[in-house]
């Protein structure tokens, strides 16, 4: 069976905001006729599962306003530095959310985050070699990330933490769950940092 090729006839803007847009198409669909959809752009992201040399994972709790709560996930942010290098913006928001520096890199997993009706994307690293970024450098944090709080969990449990319903954020089940498997794989399943989307 062949795809159905769907076309964009029109685009109506919605909402522009600092962070993404709103906007609605009128796409062709494969029964016939067309149909609106909502479509969120945003700016992508980055994660970073970070594994200390006795199996550990950096874990941070945040709050997150569009859920009323705190939620257990990993250190991650948006691709907000034009031009930024994805293993230059992950090493970034690892520093600004965890306080630490990673002497490697590799790629774990992508993502299209909820493809419905954004075309976000999130590329979670697997750092590893950690150490801890010196006081004087440390980034200032503020708003939701003042009260950041890390801790450092085992993998297995915190793959038991996804499993139990404690760790809900997608990016960080996806990278944990994919951290774990590697593991279990030897890590012969990482592919290099800077791979091609």
């Amino acid at each position: 069976m062949t795809a159905f090729a769907h076309e964009t006839r029109s685009r109506t803007e919605r909402y522009t905001g600092p962070i993404f847009t709103v906007h609605t198409d009128e796409v062709t669909m494969s029964g016939g006729g067309t149909a609106r959809r909502d479509i969120v752009t945003t700016k992508n992201a980055v994660g970073v599962v970070a594994l200390d040399e006795v199996g550990r994972v950096a874990l941070i709790k945040q709050y997150r306003h569009a859920v009323g709560t705190q939620l257990w996930e990993l250190p991650a942010g948006l691709r907000d530095v034009a031009g930024e290098d994805l293993v230059v913006a992950a090493a970034r928001e690892l520093a600004e959310e965890a306080d630490l520096v990673a002497a490697r890199y590799d790629l774990l997993v992508d993502l299209h985050t909820s493809p419905g009706f954004t075309a976000e994307t999130i590329r979670i690293f697997l750092a590893r070699q950690l150490s801890a970024v010196p006081d004087d450098a440390r980034h200032e944090r503020t708003d939701e990330e003042a009260d950041i709080e890390l801790a450092w969990v085992g993998l297995d449990e915190a793959v038991a933490m996804v499993l139990r319903g404690e760790i809900t954020n997608a990016a960080a089940v996806a990278g944990l769950l994919s951290a774990a498997r590697a593991r279990d794989d030897g890590w012969a399943t990482l592919r290099p940092a800077d791979t091609p989307w």
